[in-house]
């Protein structure tokens, strides 16, 4: 009778031994697993933060553009109506009046995290920032600054302005433009025809801008919410 209550209470004992032992195991490598994602998913946020903040600059670079194509509608304004007007610093205004921007984004660390799976950033809330960010706000941007017609300054309107300002244009022996007179002679037509596309361009300009500014506070609210995260 001893010898099986002995040889019961060892099974049990190994049974227990097994049990604790897989069950430990498991729980170790859940551990590791666990950790190993932990450490995948700060990997890819601080790549994604680090992009970001590249982004960041070159949405400051456009929007300083976008503002001197503005201020250059109002010099041409003034340029148009009033013979007085500073035309030795037209040649630089001219530049910016109708230049177009490209959207510079650096997508590697979303990229990286949508091969891994969305799933690596455990936080919903985050992770629904960032996807909004790159999937909806990065896209609109990019078609606005190189695909929306509106905003195809140098396509729409170059050749046009170019022939009504052309003749009081000055030129260095380089051919370098240096200086734009006062169109004195513009019909009453082509003044008008001029103003409207300064002022087509200048209300497209700020209409970007705008989008600039809100695209500038995702931005910053997201690197913030990594450093959070991380």
């Amino acid at each position: 009778m001893k010898t099986i209550q002995n040889n019961w209470k060892n099974y049990v004992f190994e049974f227990l031994s097994i049990f604790v032992g897989v069950s430990l195991a498991f729980a170790m490598s859940n551990w590791g697993e666990n950790r190993r994602e932990a450490r995948a998913e700060t990997k890819i946020l601080t790549e994604i933060k680090n992009g970001l903040q590249l982004d960041l600059s070159d949405v400051e670079q456009n929007i300083m553009g976008h503002n001197k194509g503005v201020e250059t509608c109002h010099y041409f304004r003034q340029l148009i109506e009033d013979p007085n007007a500073d035309q030795d610093s037209a040649a630089i205004h001219y530049f910016y009046l109708l230049r177009d921007f490209i959207s510079i984004q650096n997508k590697s660390g979303y990229e990286s995290l949508k091969s891994k799976g969305l799933g690596l950033v455990k936080n919903d809330s985050l992770r629904l920032e960032i996807i909004s960010l790159y999937d909806f706000y990065y896209e609109i941007i990019e078609k606005l600054e190189e695909s929306y017609d509106e905003m195809q300054f140098n396509k729409n309107y170059y050749l046009e302005i170019n022939n009504l300002l052309a003749e009081y244009m000055d030129f260095d022996e380089k051919g370098d433009l240096i200086r734009i007179n006062h169109p004195k002679n513009l019909t009453t037509k082509e003044k008008k025809k001029l103003l409207s596309y300064l002022w087509r361009i200048e209300g497209n300009r700020k209409y970007v801008l705008k989008y600039y500014d809100l695209m500038k506070g995702k931005l910053n609210h997201l690197i913030q919410s990594i450093d959070e995260n991380t």
